[in-house]
């Protein structure tokens, strides 16, 4: 009889066979008989009555294929854990390494450091995957920034100043500056392989600089002006917000400034005492910009300018300016979608 090739066949119909051998066995029927009888090999035979004998009724079933999951694994599962707690809670120079962030090379490296096991890069990129990690571009927050600060405002400053808007009907603003350069252009451009593509600026450089406001319900405020920030340039743009506060319900105005130092100036806080019933202003924690909405505005500004051709003249760059501006002013729901940000969800 031609011997049966097990693998091919059903579960279902391995067990059976591997019971009739065992029943055919009580019988009294050699290794061989039972083998002829069949059509397995004696080995075969063999080996099932060896596992019937060692583990009963149950051994007759199929077992599980392959490697049992984390079998030949360089880490513990334990090592995993600590490695994958450090990644997530520390970076790398807070660890006294000397990289910037989490790349498979830092990794390596922590893991060499740790436990002593030298992994390659493809290994490590396997483990990192298995703990649902991906690359991603980092936020950056400065250095000197004080997360006990940020906490503070997320969790008792701010609410405090939306719970005082919300009952006395007053509208958030979040104010910043911003400059613009003229030979300022961003983004890739296609060439044919090793010609790099040139963009013509000219020798002089102009600029000009814009602080802009913006609130969660999609209104823009904005002035354009030359030079480094000043105490009179800001009060004559708190005054425009107030303004325009009194034409729409005459309503306080709460602004959310920086801690730039002009923004502290003597004049700045003398006028606000002046027209503290129209205007109130709060200040960010320090070194906090991914906390001012009004940050991505100044993004999307600056994407836009820097993507179309050169402003090469101060009169074009202005005009530039002035024009996606007003185009954002009329694009509410545009400007809503900046507090749809990870990093300024809290303002919406």
């Amino acid at each position: 009889m031609e011997i049966i090739d097990m693998r091919k066949l059903s579960p279902a119909a391995r067990q059976e066979r591997r019971r009739q051998v065992i029943k055919l066995r009580r019988k009294g029927l050699s290794y061989e008989a039972i083998a002829a009888e069949l059509g397995l090999s004696r080995t075969g035979v063999f080996n099932i009555c060896k596992r019937f004998d060692e583990g009963g009724a149950a051994a007759l079933r199929d077992q599980p294929c392959g490697r049992p999951t984390g079998a030949s694994r360089a880490l513990s599962p334990e090592q995993e854990r600590e490695i994958r707690r450090l990644v997530i809670d520390h970076t790398p120079d807070q660890l006294k390494m000397d990289f910037a962030l989490w790349s498979r090379q830092a990794v390596a490296l922590l893991i060499t450091q740790r436990f002593g096991i030298r992994l390659t890069l493809q290994g490590v990129g396997l483990y990192l995957r298995r703990w649902g990690f991906t690359p991603q571009k980092p936020i950056q927050r400065a250095y000197e920034q004080q997360p006990a600060a940020v906490r503070r405002w997320l969790d008792e400053q701010y609410p405090q100043i939306e719970r005082r808007s919300k009952a006395e009907g007053t509208e958030i603003h979040w104010a910043d500056e911003t400059g613009l350069r003229s030979d300022d252009v961003r983004g890739r451009s296609y060439a044919p392989i090793g010609q790099t593509p040139e963009i013509r600026v000219n020798q002089r450089r102009e600029g000009l600089s814009i602080i802009s406001s913006v609130t969660n319900r999609g209104t823009v405020r904005f002035k354009i002006f030359e030079g480094a920030m000043t105490a009179s340039i800001l009060i004559d743009f708190m005054k425009r917000l107030v303004q325009d506060a009194k034409k729409d319900k005459g309503a306080k105005v709460f602004l959310v400034l920086d801690n730039l130092k002009v923004h502290h100036a003597r004049l700045v806080q003398a006028w606000l005492k002046d027209n503290s019933e129209h205007i109130e202003v709060f200040y960010l924690p320090s070194y906090s910009p991914e906390l001012n909405p009004d940050e991505l505005l100044n993004a999307n500004l600056k994407a836009a300018i820097t993507t179309k051709a050169p402003n090469r003249r101060k009169g074009q760059l202005k005009q530039a300016a002035i024009s996606h501006l007003r185009h954002l002013q009329k694009s509410p729901k545009k400007v809503r979608s900046f507090f749809q940000h990870e990093t300024v969800k809290y303002a919406a």
